[in-house]
């Protein structure tokens, strides 16, 4: 037999066969879908290319030329990677690399690790590792992070390494049972329950699995420690939240939840600029 292989850039991907000698060849489609999430390497984890390493063009130019975050959240729910062939010849190259456990490679991340265990089957990465895991850890740690203080910038590569923990937790918990249940490490800090995932669909979910990433978020930021931060920090922290990005009403019930753990620790006549302080921290964090 003579093989010859042919690769459908759409992420259809097609292999001939055919009795050697023979001019005409059978075709048979090829697809996979792997609904097995691999564990992350602990080296990995805490980096921003955790999320997605900005392997494609198309994205980097989206995000430079579009005027507001709504807008990339929007793109990067209709985002198709599989077009670029210079990336994806480089990512099927190493295919069986990059959905092992606890993958090294440069080029491994959530979202191409998903792209390579779902090939011409439908599915497409979850919409947040783009935007909201990809946008904002980046944007946090280039804009945000040079402002605070020492112990505000411990704090922020804590809370980072701890978001890209849970989810890794959470991942794990929907590869062995229907729903996940999740609490904080620190006694008082919050728990949550999403009882309607089942077994193996929570990446293929994009709004349930959008709903579990922002219910780890006030988990992360209290377990790294933002009731003991600076009032200095927590007001640039809070900044001036955008308009747009607190339609949500989880985010302002997660923010009011979270603050009612951080408010005991801190007192005195500025009782109300600390409030607002607190709430304006965690809003913006838990936009995300």
């Amino acid at each position: 037999m003579a093989e010859n292989d042919n690769t459908n850039v759409t992420g259809v991907f097609h292999s001939f066969m055919s009795p050697a000698g023979y001019t005409q060849r059978a075709r048979a489609d090829k697809t996979v879908c792997d609904l097995h999430v691999p564990p992350a390497a602990d080296s990995i984890v805490g980096t921003c290319e955790y999320y997605y390493r900005p392997l494609h063009c198309e994205f980097r130019e989206k995000v430079e030329k579009l005027p507001s975050f709504n807008e990339i959240v929007e793109w990067a729910r209709s985002f198709d990677p599989w077009p670029d062939w210079d990336t994806t010849k480089r990512l099927l190259g190493k295919r069986d690399r990059l959905i092992s456990p606890k993958c090294t490679d440069s080029d491994w991340s959530r979202h191409s690790n998903f792209m390579m265990r779902h090939i011409g089957c439908g599915h497409t990465p979850p919409s947040y590792y783009l935007s909201y895991g990809y946008y904002y850890c980046s944007n946090y740690g280039a804009y945000l992070k040079p402002t605070l203080s020492k112990a505000g910038s411990d704090w922020l590569d804590n809370a980072r390494w701890q978001l890209q923990s849970n989810m890794e937790d959470g991942l794990h918990l929907n590869m062995i049972q229907d729903g996940i249940q999740m609490a904080s490490k620190i006694e008082g800090n919050g728990s949550f329950s999403i009882p309607e995932v089942k077994r193996y669909q929570l990446e293929l979910k994009d709004k349930i699995f959008k709903d579990f990433a922002f219910n780890t978020h006030p988990l992360a930021y209290l377990d790294a420690g933002l009731a003991n931060l600076p009032m200095s920090d927590l007001f640039k922290i809070g900044g001036q939240p955008s308009v747009e990005e607190w339609g949500d009403g989880r985010t302002w019930d997660q923010a009011r939840d979270s603050a009612k753990v951080v408010l005991p620790k801190k007192g005195g006549d500025m009782l109300d600029a600390i409030s607002d302080a607190v709430n304006n921290a965690l809003r913006r964090l838990i936009a995300k």
